[in-house]
């Protein structure tokens, strides 16, 4: 698998790391995510949330993204308008930080743990637990 095909995943977590995070979409992505109620997303809600997109992705369900998984899922992310401009040089980077043990694939655990910089900057107090107010400076 190439490191582009692998930056096709990587755009399918704009949702999650790169998008306008304001209006009704914000709340209820955010209450999606919150699944204790807290009105805080833990990193381990983010990854939870990562993971089952992974499962919606993974068509063949051997636990690992293939190429026309990933490319199925870029279709449909594409048709959805959830992308968002990024350098293809930053999303194959962002790819290769995501694949851990450099196989060339992404597996669950990978895809799922994978925290993006941009969700990581935005918890400014450092509790990896993102408040509404910090997810919303997002789009600043």
């Amino acid at each position: 698998m190439t490191m582009k095909t692998l930056a096709a995943a990587v755009l399918l977590l704009v949702p999650a790391s790169a998008c306008a995070w304001d209006g009704p979409g914000l709340h209820q992505m955010f209450r999606q995510m919150d699944r204790n109620g807290d009105r805080a997303l833990q990193f381990s809600e983010i990854a939870d949330a990562r993971a089952r997109l992974f499962d919606r992705m993974d068509s063949n369900g051997n636990g690992y993204l293939e190429p026309q998984e990933m490319k199925a899922a870029a279709a449909r992310a594409r048709e959805a308008g959830r992308f968002q401009a990024a350098s293809l040089e930053r999303l194959e980077a962002t790819a290769r930080r995501m694949d851990t043990n450099g196989d060339g694939r992404l597996s669950r655990e990978e895809f799922s743990r994978f925290i993006p910089d941009r969700l990581r900057r935005a918890d400014v107090n450092g509790d990896r637990t993102l408040s509404l107010s910090e997810l919303r400076a997002l789009r600043r």
